[in-house]
């Protein structure tokens, strides 16, 4: 599904990892690890093909992620450290953009139950800004719920959430592995993350990786 080989990335002056290699199958997660500076979110740009590597190769489905381009990135979503949500937009307008934007056509009954179902009933219409930091990183976590891709790359998307939605996220996670998709992702949180495969990537501040 996802072909990693003798991947190399640096850091001004600073190697992060060299020669790094891993093959991602349908139905697993790989959670990456690693200390602050070791090269976790810059791993997870890369994949998203936002980043370009010093060296090595990314392929999906047995093709160059450069050569799908776009094929690749209606495949893909990605979940960074910022929200990715407008603050003028309401959570019901960033839900349908992003959708249009993943190439995940929905409807707003599918967008209404999203938000209800990470539990925003009573703001689908007041702009994000007006939200709180927790409320708006739900709005952003109801993509996972409207998203079709099959490979999800998340990076810390534990972090300002509440008891209830730490449970939501992983009950998602869990499913989209199930269903035959595949998750990369982050967290310093010590969470049940999926019951399906899992593959650990520990990134290292001496150049080094391992995978398990």
């Amino acid at each position: 599904m996802l072909e990693v080989a003798a991947l190399a990335c640096r850091r001004g002056d600073r190697r992060l990892f060299v020669d790094l290699s891993f093959t991602l199958e349908p139905q697993t997660l790989l959670h990456v690890r690693g200390r602050n500076g070791s090269g976790k979110t810059t791993l997870l740009r890369v994949l998203c093909g936002l980043l370009r590597p010093d060296l090595g190769t990314i392929r999906w489905r047995g093709q160059d992620i450069d050569q799908l381009a776009e094929d690749y990135r209606r495949d893909l979503l990605y979940f960074g450290h910022l929200n990715g949500i407008k603050g003028d937009l309401t959570g019901l307008e960033n839900l349908r953009i992003a959708a249009v934007l993943d190439q995940d056509p929905v409807d707003n009954r599918e967008i209404f139950q999203a938000l209800h179902r990470i539990g925003l009933d009573g703001f689908e219409d007041l702009p994000t800004r007006m939200l709180s930091q927790g409320q708006k990183k739900r709005v952003a976590l109801a993509r996972l719920m409207l998203s079709k891709a099959p490979l999800w790359i998340l990076d810390e998307p534990f972090t300002a959430l509440d008891t209830d939605a730490v449970e939501l996220l992983q009950q998602l996670i869990a499913d989209r592995v199930a269903a035959g998709g595949a998750v990369v992702l982050t967290t310093h949180q010590q969470v049940a993350l999926t019951r399906g495969a899992i593959q650990r990537l520990t990134l290292g501040l001496d150049d080094t990786a391992s995978c398990a």
